[in-house]
C-alpha cells in the first residue's frame, strides 16, 4: 500500500462525528424499542433490539481501535452499557487486539478468534463435540449455534483466567457487572420485559447477525495476507460498519469505518491481489456455498502433531505491524458471484 493511501487513511480529526452520531442512534434506538415499541408492537421492538445489539457489538469493535475520539477512556465510556450482555469491553479489546497480529491469524493457540483446533485436540474430543464443531463451521450452524458455542468457550476461559488472577480480567468483569446491573434493571423494570426473553431472542439473534460477518472472515493460508476475506457488498454493511471489507480493516485498523469503502474502491485490484483473491461478492454467495457444508475443517491444516511447529506460523517480523505495511502481491483468483 503506497504512502498516499496511508496518508489518506490516517485519522486527522479529534472527533469522528459519524461514529459518535451512530453510537447515540444505537443506544437511542435500543431505548426506543424497549420504552416505546415493546408495550404496543412487541415484534417490532424485538427486531429493533436485535439490530441495535448487533450494531453495538460493531461499535465496541470500532471504539477499541481508537475511535471515535483520541481518548481511550471516552471511547470506552461511549459503549460502556453492555446491551449484548455477554462481553466485557476490556476483555473484548484485549483479545481482539491480540487477534490483529496477522502473522498469527487462525492459530488456535495464538489467535483468540480462531475457530480451528489442533489435530491432537480434535482427536481427543468426544464424537458429539467433533460433530458439533463441524456443524458450527457451516453458515446456518454458525448462525443458530455459534453464539452458544462461542459464549460457552469464552466464559469457561474467562473463569479460568479470573481464578488465576490474570492481569486485568477481574477488573474488566467487575466493570461489566456494574454495567449489567444498569442494563438488566432497565430491561426488567423500565421495559417491563422478561429477562429470559431478552436473552433468548434479541441478545442471541444479535450475536447471530454478527456471526454472518465473522463466519468466513479468516481462513488458513501460508501467507498471512491470504487469511483475511473481502466481501465486496452487502445490505448489512452499515450494521457491520464495513467490516465486510475485512482485509482493508486489518491492514489499516486506525481508519474509521466510513472511509473503508472508498479506500477499497480506489485500489480494488491491489487488495484482491494482496489476499490472493479470497473474496466473495456478497454474503448470499457464501450462504449458497456453505449453508449446510462446512467451509473449513475443524483441525487446523498446519498443526498436525503437538511437537511440530507449522512453518507458516513463524512471524515475518518481530512485533506487530499495526499499520499493515509490507505485503507481497500475488495473482488474484476470480471473485465468486
Amino acid at each position: 500500500m503506497n504512502k498516499t493511501t496511508r496518508r489518506r487513511g490516517t485519522r486527522s480529526v479529534a472527533v469522528e462525528w459519524p461514529t459518535l452520531a451512530l453510537i447515540f442512534a444505537c443506544y437511542g434506538g435500543w431505548a426506543a424499542a424497549g420504552f416505546l415499541l415493546w408495550p404496543h408492537w412487541p415484534l417490532a421492538a424485538l427486531a429493533l433490539l436485535t439490530l441495535t445489539i448487533a450494531l453495538q457489538s460493531s461499535l465496541m469493535h470500532e471504539c477499541l481501535h481508537g475511535h471515535p475520539t483520541r481518548s481511550a477512556a471516552i471511547n470506552e465510556a461511549l459503549v460502556f452499557l453492555p446491551i449484548g450482555l455477554v462481553y466485557p469491553y476490556r476483555r473484548f479489546k484485549a483479545l481482539h487486539l491480540r487477534h490483529h497480529a496477522d502473522e498469527r491469524l487462525t492459530d488456535p493457540f495464538e489467535d483468540p478468534e480462531s475457530h480451528y483446533r489442533a489435530l491432537w485436540q480434535y482427536e481427543e474430543m468426544p464424537v458429539w463435540a467433533q460433530r458439533l464443531l463441524t456443524i458450527n463451521n457451516t453458515m446456518l450452524g454458525r448462525f443458530v449455534l455459534g453464539p452458544v458455542i462461542m459464549n460457552a468457550g469464552f466464559l469457561v476461559s474467562e473463569w479460568r483466567l479470573a481464578g488465576e488472577n490474570a492481569r486485568g480480567v477481574r477488573k474488566a468483569w467487575l466493570l461489566h457487572g456494574l454495567g449489567l446491573v444498569i442494563v438488566l434493571t432497565i430491561i426488567g423494570y423500565g421495559f417491563d420485559m422478561p429477562l429470559w426473553l431478552y436473552g433468548l431472542l434479541p441478545a442471541w439473534l444479535g450475536q447471530s447477525l454478527i456471526s454472518v460477518r465473522t463466519f468466513a472472515e479468516h481462513q488458513w493460508s501460508e501467507r498471512p495476507d491470504g487469511r483475511t476475506i473481502i466481501v465486496e457488498r452487502s445490505p448489512l454493511s452499515l450494521l457491520f460498519l464495513n467490516n465486510n471489507l475485512h482485509l482493508v480493516h486489518h491492514k489499516l485498523p486506525r481508519v474509521p469505518w466510513y472511509r473503508l469503502p472508498a479506500l477499497y474502491r480506489e485500489r480494488r485490484s491491489e487488495w484482491l491481489a494482496m489476499n490472493g483473491g479470497y473474496s466473495y461478492a456478497n454474503y448470499w454467495a457464501l450462504l449458497k456455498d456453505f449453508a449446510f457444508q462446512a467451509k473449513e475443517p475443524v483441525p487446523h491444516p498446519a498443526l498436525r502433531r503437538m511437537p511440530e511447529a507449522a512453518r507458516g506460523f513463524r512471524p515475518r517480523a518481530h512485533g506487530r505491524r499495526v499499520g499493515g505495511q509490507g505485503t507481497v502481491p500475488v495473482p488474484a483468483r476470480p471473485v465468486k458471484e
